[in-house]
């Protein structure tokens, strides 16, 4: 699936209180900027798979109106879950006195066809994610 695809990645749960909805509707003007571009996948992984099914996540996509073969919503084991943030040097976790009952980062990564990470966005900031449209069409073939 990555194979030769620039990937914006983003950890998120579809019960969050706080950013996600923020963090959503950004990530939905990056859907619409590029769903026409065949080198370009979103990945939104949840990070509250117990909650999170891919039933509850394939109505949320629905709800969102998007293609889930360009955006997918994606879950698995929290303890995965958790790692693959890590290594993205991103925060994801559970903690009772959050909003939701998690903490995690807002940000959206940029990751070029080469799995090397080219940027850092806040996915409650729309110029930063202004900025993050354009450094995907400087990345794609268009």
């Amino acid at each position: 699936i990555f194979t030769d695809k620039i990937v914006v990645v983003d950890f998120f749960f579809t019960t969050c209180p706080s950013i996600c909805p923020i963090m959503k509707r950004q990530m939905l003007r990056v859907y619409e900027a590029y769903q026409d571009s065949p080198d370009v996948l979103l990945f939104s992984h949840t990070i509250d798979p117990e909650h999170d099914t891919v039933e509850i996540l394939k109505n949320f996509s629905e709800g969102l109106g998007i293609n889930s073969k360009k955006w997918q919503m994606v879950t698995g084991p929290q303890d995965e879950i958790f790692a693959l943030a890590k290594h993205y040097m991103l925060a994801a976790m559970k903690n009772d006195q959050s909003p939701g009952g998690y903490i995690h980062s807002g940000s959206f990564v940029l990751v070029d066809q080469n799995k090397k990470i080219r940027g850092y966005y806040d996915g409650t900031n729309k110029e930063e994610v202004d900025q993050l449209i354009v450094d995907l069409k400087k990345l794609t073939r268009k």
